[in-house]
C-alpha cells in the first residue's frame, strides 16, 4: 500500500477501479432492526444506487455533499477537507489512508460511492448533451419479471349468484414487471424512464382512466451545473430541505445501527426520482439557480394524482360536499374497489427554498415554504384521535434551519409552522470528543395539530406530529477493529393515537458491538429494547393504554475465506409481552448464506433459514440478498423454511441475467396467507428474473 501511496504522489489523477457495492450488507450495517415492511429501505436503496451510478467526487464535494453520504462522521468530513486545502486534489482513491480519521472500513464503505476525478473537466469538453448522455458508461435497460408459482385465491375463478355477482377477484394476471431505463453523469445530467405493474394490476391502454400501459409511469430528465443554473429537474424528483421537518427524500434510515452519521440530514435540494415507490415523489418541475455566490434559490412546483377513497357527504348540512378520509399509499390497484380509488384526488404542491452558505461552509441556514392544495377535502374519520389531524384542501407550512460547525462540534436543527397553528422543532448536535469517541443528541417536538404532508424528520411516529422525544447516541471505537454504537431514545405522545387511547410514552434504546477482523469480514451483535403503550385486547368502555415490551437480539457474521467464497451467518430472535401481565411470546431465525464466483460470467448465492415464532407479533424481518437493484426483506411468521437462490450470468459485456427462485415452507399449515393471497397446500414459491442491457 506504501508503494501505491508513493505512485499516487507522482502520477497524474487516476480512476481506482470501484468495487460494486455490496449494499445488502451496507444497508444492514446502517439499518438497526426492521420491525415492518412500511420502511424506507428502498429508497435509501435507490438513494445509495444513484451515489454508486453518479459517485461524488472527494476534490469538489463541498462539506454538505459528504454529509450527505452518510458514511463519514463530521471529523472525518473536517479532516478531509482540511487536507484537500492543505495538499490539493487526491490523486487516488488510496491516498484517503494518508487523510488523518479515514480507517480501513470507513474507506471500503465509503469506495464504490466516491471518485477522485473531476470528470475530464467541465461538462462543455466533452460535447455537446445529446452526445454525452449517448456515450455515457451506465447507459442501461432493466428489465425485471416476477410471480408466485402456486395459484391465490385473488386468480382463481368464482362462481356468479344469480345477478351475475361474484366475489372479489384480481383483474390483473398474477405476473410483475419492471421496465427501466437509466443515465446518469455526476454534476452533469440525469435521465430515467420507469414503467411498472403489480402482481394482479392490468396492462391496458386507457387514457380516460389516466393509464398508459403499465400501472405506474415514471420519468424525469434533470441538468446540472450550467454557470448559475444549478438544477433543473422536469418529470419526477424528490426534494430535501433542512432537517426534512417540511421535504424529506430518501435518506433517511432513522434510529439505526449507525447512531451518528445518518442523525443529521443534509440539504441536498432537487434530486431526480428513479424509484418505484408510487407516493414519495413530486411530479413537475423544480429548479435551483445561484443568486449570488453564497446563496441559492430553489422553487418547485407540483401536480399528481393520488389514490384516495373520495366519499359523498351524507346530508346538505355537512363541511365538504366531496371528501376523503385519507391517503391510499400501498399503491396497489388489483381488484375493484382499488381501482376505483386510483388517482382521484389532484394534488398540487408548490413552494421554494432561500439557503445561504458561508465561504467557509462552516455555516448553512435557509427558510423553505410549501404550499398544498387539493380538489377534495380531507375529513378523518370523527374519531377522538383524529380531533387535530389536517382537515380542508389547503396546507401551507413555513420553516427555517440551520447549520454550524466549528471544530469536531456540528450543531444543525430546523422549525417549522403549519396553517393549523400547529409547529414542530427539531434540533440536534453531533461531536467528536476524541478521535474514537463520537456522540450525539437530538430533540424533537411536533405538536398534535403540526401538519406536514412530505416531512420525515426523525420520530417515533411514521409522521412527524404529537410527537417529542430525546435521542442521545454513542460510538467508540476502543481498540482497532472493534467498534461500540450505541442509542437510547425516550419518546412520549401528548395526545391520543390509533389504538392508544390515551397520552403515552415509551423508550428505546439499543447497543452494537461489532468486530472487523480482517477488511472482508465483520461480525456483529445486536441488542435492542423497545417499550410503547398500545390499547389492551380487553373491551373495556375507556382503554386505558399499557406498555407492551419487545427485546431483539442479533448476531451476524460475514466472511470470505476466500476471494471468490463469501459466508453469511444471521441468528436473530426476539420475545414480545402485550402487558406486564401478559406471557412472553417468542419467535427466531437461523439463516446462513453463501455465495461463490465460477470463473468471471457465474456467481451463485444460496441461503437455507430456519424460522419459529409463538405468533405474527414475534413475525421476524429478515434482509435478503436479491436481483441487482432489488430489495427483500419477508417478515416470516410460524414454524418452517426459508431457501433462495441466486445465479448471476454474465452474457456478454453488454448483457447480464439474473435468476432468482426462493421458496418458504410452512410446518403444520395446510394453507398460507389470507384472503385473496391465499395458497392451499404450506408452500410459498417465488420466481424473479432480471436482464441488464448496457449501451
Amino acid at each position: 500500500m506504501a508503494v501505491l501511496l508513493a505512485a499516487a504522489g507522482t502520477a497524474q489523477a487516476q480512476e481506482y477501479v470501484r468495487p460494486t457495492p455490496d449494499l445488502d450488507r451496507l444497508t444492514q450495517e446502517l439499518f438497526a432492526e426492521i420491525q415492518s415492511d412500511q420502511v424506507p429501505s428502498e429508497d435509501l436503496y435507490e438513494t445509495l444506487l444513484q451515489y454508486y451510478q453518479t459517485p461524488l467526487s472527494l476534490n469538489t464535494a463541498t462539506r454538505e455533499d459528504l454529509r450527505g453520504l452518510l458514511l463519514l462522521s463530521e471529523n472525518q468530513i473536517s479532516q478531509l477537507l482540511t487536507y484537500r486545502q492543505q495538499r490539493g486534489p487526491l490523486l487516488s482513491l488510496y491516498e484517503l489512508q494518508a487523510v488523518p480519521g479515514f480507517d480501513l472500513r470507513t474507506i471500503y464503505r465509503a469506495a464504490p460511492f466516491v471518485t477522485v476525478q473531476t470528470a475530464g473537466g467541465t461538462n462543455g469538453l466533452r460535447g455537446p448533451l445529446w452526445q454525452r448522455v449517448f456515450k455515457e458508461d451506465n447507459n442501461a435497460l432493466f428489465l425485471r419479471y416476477e410471480r408466485v408459482l402456486q395459484t391465490r385465491t385473488g386468480y382463481t375463478a368464482a362462481p356468479l349468484d344469480s345477478l351475475g355477482r361474484g366475489p372479489t377477484r384480481y383483474l390483473g394476471s398474477p405476473d410483475k414487471l419492471l421496465l427501466r431505463y437509466r443515465v446518469s453523469h455526476a454534476k452533469d445530467f440525469s435521465l430515467g424512464v420507469t414503467a411498472e405493474k403489480d402482481a394482479g394490476e392490468q396492462l391496458t391502454w386507457n387514457p380516460k382512466g389516466r393509464q398508459y400501459g403499465a400501472d405506474f409511469l415514471s420519468a424525469h430528465f434533470v441538468v446540472q451545473e450550467r454557470s448559475k443554473l444549478k438544477t433543473l429537474a422536469v418529470g419526477d424528483y424528490q426534494l430535501q430541505f433542512g432537517q426534512g421537518l417540511l421535504l424529506s427524500s430518501g435518506l433517511q434510515v432513522g434510529k439505526g445501527a449507525e447512531t451518528i452519521t445518518t442523525l443529521r440530514r443534509s440539504s441536498i435540494g432537487v434530486r431526480p426520482y428513479s424509484s418505484i415507490l408510487e407516493s414519495t415523489f413530486f411530479r413537475g418541475a423544480a429548479t435551483t439557480v445561484e443568486v449570488a455566490p453564497t446563496v441559492r434559490a430553489t422553487a418547485f412546483v407540483s401536480r399528481k394524482r393520488v389514490d384516495a377513497n373520495v366519499q359523498l357527504a351524507a346530508d346538505s348540512l355537512a363541511e365538504f360536499d366531496e371528501f376523503s378520509s385519507g391517503f391510499l399509499l400501498t399503491g396497489f390497484h388489483r381488484t375493484p374497489s382499488e381501482r376505483a380509488n386510483r388517482q382521484t384526488l389532484r394534488e398540487t404542491v408548490a413552494g421554494g427554498n432561500l439557503s445561504y452558505t458561508s465561504r467557509s461552509g462552516h455555516l448553512a441556514a435557509g427558510l423553505t415554504a410549501v404550499d398544498t392544495h387539493f380538489d377534495k377535502a380531507i375529513q378523518r374519520r370523527p374519531e377522538l384521535y383524529n380531533q387535530y389531524e389536517f382537515r380542508g384542501t389547503h396546507n401551507l407550512a413555513l420553516g427555517a434551519h440551520y447549520t454550524y460547525v466549528r471544530g469536531n462540534v456540528l450543531v444543525f436543527g430546523e422549525t417549522a409552522r403549519s396553517s393549523s397553528g400547529g409547529w414542530g422543532t427539531v434540533n440536534g448536535l453531533l461531536a467528536s470528543l476524541a478521535p474514537t469517541v463520537d456522540v450525539s443528541a437530538l430533540v424533537r417536538h411536533y405538536t398534535r395539530d403540526f401538519h406536514t404532508l412530505y416531512g420525515n424528520a426523525l420520530s417515533e411516529n411514521t409522521r412527524n406530529i404529537n410527537e417529542s422525544g430525546l435521542y442521545l447516541g454513542l460510538k467508540v471505537r476502543p481498540v482497532a477493529r472493534w467498534e461500540v454504537s450505541a442509542y437510547y431514545d425516550q419518546f412520549w405522545f401528548p395526545w391520543l393515537k390509533y389504538d392508544v387511547g390515551a397520552p403515552s410514552r415509551g423508550h428505546d434504546w439499543l447497543t452494537r458491538v461489532t468486530y472487523a477482523p480482517t477488511k472482508t469480514s465483520l461480525l456483529y451483535a445486536q441488542l435492542r429494547t423497545r417499550q410503547k403503550a398500545y390499547n389492551p385486547s380487553s373491551d373495556q368502555p375507556i382503554p386505558q393504554p399499557e406498555p407492551t415490551t419487545r427485546h431483539s437480539v442479533l448476531l451476524y457474521y460475514d466472511a470470505n475465506p476466500t476471494p471468490t467464497l463469501g459466508l453469511r451467518t444471521r441468528v436473530q430472535g426476539s420475545r414480545y409481552r402485550a402487558t406486564d401481565a401478559s406471557p412472553w411470546q417468542r419467535g427466531y431465525v437461523l439463516a446462513q448464506d453463501a455465495s461463490v464466483s465460477i470463473g468471471r460470467r457465474l456467481r451463485l448465492t444460496a441461503r437455507y433459514a430456519l424460522f419459529d415464532t409463538d405468533s405474527y407479533d414475534t413475525r421476524q424481518y429478515v434482509f435478503e440478498q436479491d436481483v441487482l437493484y432489488a430489495f427483500s426483506v419477508p417478515a416470516l411468521s410460524g414454524q418452517g423454511t426459508r431457501v433462495y437462490g441466486i445465479a448471476e450470468i454474465s452474457c456478454t459485456r453488454q448483457l447480464t441475467l439474473w435468476l432468482r427462485l426462493a421458496e418458504t415452507h410452512y410446518r403444520h399449515q395446510t394453507t398460507v396467507g389470507s384472503g385473496l393471497e391465499e395458497i392451499q397446500g404450506p408452500r410459498r414459491t417465488e420466481f424473479k428474473a432480471q436482464a441488464r442491457y448496457r449501451f
